[in-house]
């Protein structure tokens, strides 16, 4: 079956990236954390903490079955109650401000009728902005996508924008990346076509941030850059808690707490009415919190 064969990749790459994450952390090792759900299938949470230079990381695998409550059906517009799902879901929170946060995902759903699609996508957020790292991770997801098609970095950056977008305050969680969902077989694109471009983007994310790990992970910083990680690790939250659909799909269909809530950092901050200093490195990124952002040509 199909989505055997997605499955099995989905295994195989969360073993893949946890242990590229680790060599290149080199202080701490992923724990594993074996779980069933309730209606079939569970998934292996792999954890790491108090490492070299990430505090905290999940890369979790989930394969998932059973049916959705009416409630859910509508507000997914799915065909059918019955539902399989598989994925990895990546977040990094590392001790250094100077080393961005990073999220990704790569998931299949399936419904009862047979109707299936691909989602996913990977977003940066950098706590100090850094102009030319914000250029070159772009150009990486522009080439991924322009060796599948020539509308998906366009459509799927301008997707990343709007979505990973706090509207109750009116920023962006990062300098966003790329992030698709419903990405079904077509006349033009087929479902093994949508399969290879979505193993490219997964594999896509081990080199890019693993680099971005080395690059930053001995830059000097002091308290005051400490402070400024918590207050944007909290807006972070507030994404996840707020907006994120992968967090309200496992909630509302009784995932397992632990590994729903992983993407969450161990430390984060808010401050009443916070507002960085004129001319400050914090206010240079808070104006890079915006959407529709050419970040190709950023100088």
């Amino acid at each position: 079956m199909f989505r055997d064969k997605v499955e099995a990749f989905m295994r195989q790459f969360q073993k893949d990236l946890y242990q590229a994450l680790e060599n290149c952390d080199g202080g701490a090792t992923f724990t594993a954390d074996e779980w069933q759900h309730e209606g079939g299938g569970g998934g292996i949470s792999r954890v790491i903490e108090n490492g070299h230079v990430l505090e905290k990381g999940g890369v979790n695998f989930s394969a998932v079955q059973g049916e959705l409550s009416p409630q859910f059906l509508k507000m997914l517009q799915m065909p059918d109650p019955a539902y399989f799902a598989t994925g990895v879901s990546v977040v990094m929170h590392p001790h250094s401000p100077m080393v961005p946060i990073t999220h990704m995902n790569v998931r299949y759903f399936e419904a009862g009728n047979g109707q299936a699609w691909f989602g996913g996508g990977i977003d940066l957020t950098p706590i100090y902005l850094d102009l030319k790292q914000a250029r070159a991770f772009h150009e990486q997801m522009k080439e991924v996508c322009d060796k599948h098609h020539p509308s998906y970095y366009p459509e799927f950056k301008k997707w990343a924008d709007d979505y990973f977008y706090n509207e109750h305050r009116e920023e962006t969680r990062g300098v966003g990346g790329i992030f698709f969902d419903r990405l079904m077989a077509t006349d033009e694109i087929s479902m093994e076509d949508r399969f290879a471009f979505v193993r490219d983007v997964a594999y896509a994310f081990i080199p890019f941030y693993t680099s971005i790990m080395n690059q930053n992970r001995d830059l000097a910083y002091g308290e005051k850059e400490k402070q400024w990680q918590l207050i944007r690790r909290g807006r972070y939250v507030e994404f996840n808690l707020v907006y994120d659909r992968g967090t309200k799909f496992g909630l509302l269909t009784k995932g397992r707490i632990e590994s729903i809530l992983m993407s969450l950092p161990t430390h984060a901050s808010w401050h009443y009415n916070f507002t960085p200093e004129p001319g400050s490195a914090e206010e240079k990124t808070q104006q890079y919190l915006k959407k529709d952002i050419d970040w190709l040509h950023v100088q």
